[in-house]
């Protein structure tokens, strides 16, 4: 099974990238990326997948993971339809060592971050305190969130009771692939412009390839189509905007890189099983209960 690379841009005026995530359920998503990565996942039962650590997981449920550590949660809805949410810190593995190294208050976060290049999982108690510190981090000014950031760290480096997730044994064959770099160039230009027009035989240059072993490379690597994939980063960017704004569904079909409303809706319910329209009526029914 092979994982999809994924690009972290951090947020405006800040180091990393911080993101609360509100769900009908957690699809299946195996991928990695060069950041460490904190995660804690509330309200929400399913299976956890990190490395070779393959276990269900439950409500507060905490981790963080290591640079490159190929992961993803699976939910199902649940059954009195309540969203599911999920706070998740994404910081710069060159800007995190940078601050331990030049900070020698931080030298006590250095065995958590070894730890975590196999992932480790965290008590119930120190879920609970993380949470109180993502709920800051949520309403705070970049400066604020670095600080809670620090401060997260530093309560994921005093839990005895942690505990390593994948085995000393995996390792992740396919970054030694000499394909990767290639791959991942293409991979990171469809995230920054895939609100923009996108053609085959653009990214095909970019990866010194024919267009036609350019489609069968990125089918093979990414298991769906390059149009299947643009669109789901337009979805997925979609949903977002359904969620967090008020604007107009035809200035998010015009935003997320679609051409006209009906190919934006057409798109939007082969992915999501509903209009744009019906999904955001549906969250919004739910916000008021």
């Amino acid at each position: 099974m092979r994982a999809m690379c994924e690009k972290v841009i951090p947020n405006s005026n800040s180091s990393w990238r911080y993101f609360k995530y509100t769900l009908d359920f957690i699809p299946f998503n195996w991928h990695y990326h060069p950041e460490f990565e904190i995660c804690l996942t509330l309200n929400s039962s399913g299976v956890c997948h990190i490395g070779d650590y393959i276990a269900p997981y439950a409500e507060l449920d905490l981790v963080i993971l290591g640079p490159d550590l190929p992961h993803t949660w699976q939910s199902s809805v649940n059954d009195d339809d309540s969203l599911q949410v999920v706070h998740v810190a994404q910081i710069p593995k060159k800007w995190l060592q940078q601050q331990v190294a030049s900070n020698p208050e931080f030298a006590v976060l250095e065995p958590m971050l070894i730890s975590a290049h196999r992932g480790s999982k965290f008590s119930l108690a120190t879920a609970i305190k993380a949470k109180a510190i993502f709920e800051e981090i949520e309403q705070a000014d970049p400066f604020a969130q670095y600080l809670g950031l620090f401060k997260l760290l530093h309560l994921l480096s005093k839990d005895r009771e942690a505990r390593t997730l994948s085995s000393s044994t995996f390792n992740y064959l396919e970054q030694n692939d000499p394909a990767r770099d290639k791959f991942d160039k293409v991979v990171e230009y469809i995230y920054q412009h895939y609100t923009e027009s996108l053609s085959a035989e653009q990214l095909a240059t970019m990866a010194h390839m024919s267009t036609n072993h350019f489609h069968r490379f990125f089918k093979k690597r990414m298991e769906r189509t390059l149009t299947e994939f643009i669109n789901q980063l337009r979805i997925g960017k979609a949903c977002k905007e359904l969620i967090n704004t008020n604007r107009a569904i035809t200035a998010i079909s015009d935003q997320c890189g679609f051409k006209n409303i009906s190919n934006f809706n057409r798109r939007f319910l082969a992915l999501k099983g509903s209009t744009p329209s019906q999904f955001r009526k549906r969250l919004r029914q739910k916000s008021l209960v």
